[in-house]
């Protein structure tokens, strides 16, 4: 459950549903297993899996909630195979050739046949609301499947007025400055990856890992006119990541000392160790988050008032 990947919104206007207003809610798109025909599900399940049935889980004035979404494997090799082998039997029985609008079809109705027997692979998708900070957070390195569990969420309790959180300064500008000069800002320590890019239209790219940030070889990509799109860094808080220039925060990595405070509670079962582990994560990245926006200069406040 420990997060790894955050996306970050900001609400424009208070949330104000209770975690039992919202558990209701949420309820009522619980998720469904693919029938037959289906190619995809989502919906949302309980937290906590087969050790809870409530659909949101609330800790410390966080709630937490988790999507599950299901696909269908049907590999696009297997089905253009058959298509391929169906149009050589017409052409051959036939002695026509099979136009693409023909191919099309055979194609829609192999995908029919087969999908009863194609095999369905599941993901989680964890996410918290912060009613007091006013955050969305959701557990994804992908912003589009951040947006998929806002559009169920939006549809399931009408309205999620959010936005990316977004800051005063240019990401890429303040990361390219802090490894020019050298200074990490104050709480934390550079780490050892970063993702240079050539701002001309060839977009050169380069990805450094396992490196000193701080070399003479990427100072000079720098002083060349690469910029920093992508940097790995330390908060002094116990928590490694690598942020980019959409202020997505990736790769989290907590430290033993966060992961002992969770170890030092004897926990009954697995249902309070979940609720133990949500309430010292929450905290870690309440702090994590707020020194991240600061040292972009802050959140930019134009953007959240124009939403």
């Amino acid at each position: 459950m420990w997060f790894k990947n955050l996306q970050v919104y900001r609400f424009t206007k208070p949330f104000e549903l209770t975690p039992e207003e919202l558990g209701e809610q949420l309820e009522q798109y619980a998720f469904k297993p693919c029938g037959s025909q289906d190619l995809s599900q989502y919906g949302w399940v309980p937290p906590l899996g087969h050790h809870g049935t409530e659909f949101v889980h609330a800790a410390g004035g966080y709630i937490m909630l988790c999507a599950k979404k299901q696909d269908k494997v049907l590999p696009a090799s297997v089905v253009n195979e058959q298509v391929a082998e169906k149009a050589l039997a017409i052409q051959t029985q036939e002695g026509r050739s099979v136009g693409r609008k023909e191919r099309m079809n055979l194609k829609e109705e192999i995908t029919f046949e087969l999908l009863p027997k194609a095999f369905a692979r599941s993901s989680l998708q964890f996410a918290y609301i912060a009613p007091k900070e006013g955050l969305l957070v959701v557990n994804s390195a992908s912003s589009k499947k951040a947006e998929e569990l806002i559009s169920t969420l939006r549809e399931s309790i009408g309205s999620v007025p959010v936005i990316p959180v977004t800051a005063n300064n240019i990401p890429q500008h303040a990361m390219t400055s802090w490894l020019k000069t050298g200074h990490a800002p104050k709480n934390f320590e550079f780490g050892h990856e970063c993702e240079l890019k050539d701002p001309t239209d060839e977009g050169g790219v380069i990805r450094c890992k396992h490196q000193d940030l701080t070399s003479t070889e990427i100072n000079n990509h720098i002083k060349a006119g690469m910029y920093v799109s992508k940097l790995g860094l330390s908060f002094s808080g116990g928590i490694e990541f690598v942020v980019d220039d959409a202020l997505a925060i990736k790769r989290l990595t907590f430290d033993d000392i966060i992961q002992e405070k969770a170890n030092q509670v004897d926990a009954r079962d697995a249902a309070e160790q979940f609720d133990v582990d949500f309430s010292i994560m929450t905290l870690e990245l309440a702090a994590l988050i707020s020194a991240v926006i600061e040292i972009f200069g802050g959140e930019n406040q134009d953007a959240v008032e124009a939403a």
